[in-house]
């Protein structure tokens, strides 16, 4: 039997939060990891429909929950292309040959590449942390990362990993941050072609 509510009190930053029933009753236990379609994450206050289910203490915990308005997942043959290791590979590449033919110095292509590494596993330990219920890397350290050079890394591993790939506030602050890092470097590269400028 399909139960209706709404969503109150949900932490996006650990991906939970509790459903209010419509008919009464305790509030339901609900994780992002009960969504049918986790293409659309909830903001909290959204109508849902949800199976309910007990977890191993005997509490509430909503099940195949759809937010109000879900559609069907998109096929897996729709998923993203390569786009992200494209701009990634070509990005890291190009500062590779300006290092190489002396455009940049040596240590700003191994910093974009070490800070990218980095990224990568400070993106993997906080998705991990997410599935786990455990303290959480904070988005301004992950903005950070993206901004010192780490964002190629952290592009792959949003892919890679389905990490802060669909939060639309994090995917602004986290294009800024791109933004601001290539304009730093495009800033680096004209300076050091005109130094007399």
């Amino acid at each position: 039997m399909r139960h209706k509510g709404r969503i109150s009190d949900w932490n996006d930053d650990r991906g939970f939060g509790f459903i209010s029933p419509a008919l009464g009753g305790a509030r339901v236990f609900v994780h992002i990891k009960s969504f049918a379609n986790r293409d659309r994450r909830p903001a909290g206050n959204e109508m849902v429909t949800y199976d309910l289910t007990r977890d191993s203490k005997g509490r509430p915990q909503g099940a195949n929950v759809k937010l109000s308005g879900d559609r069907s997942r998109r096929p897996s043959g729709a998923e993203p292309g390569p786009t992200p290791f494209i701009l990634a590979g070509g990005f890291l590449s190009f500062v590779a040959g300006a290092g190489a033919v002396g455009s940049l110095p040596p240590a700003v292509p191994g910093l974009y590449i070490v800070a990218s590494v980095v990224a990568g596993f400070v993106y993997a330990r906080d998705k991990y942390a997410a599935r786990h219920d455990r303290w959480r890397v904070s988005e301004s350290t992950l903005h950070l990362l993206g901004l010192v050079g780490g964002w190629p890394g952290a592009l792959v591993a949003q892919r890679v990993l389905r990490h802060k790939s669909r939060k639309r506030s994090f995917r602004v602050a986290f294009w800024a941050t791109v933004v601001l890092n290539c304009g730093g470097l495009a800033w680096m590269l004209a300076g050091l072609e005109n130094p007399l400028a």
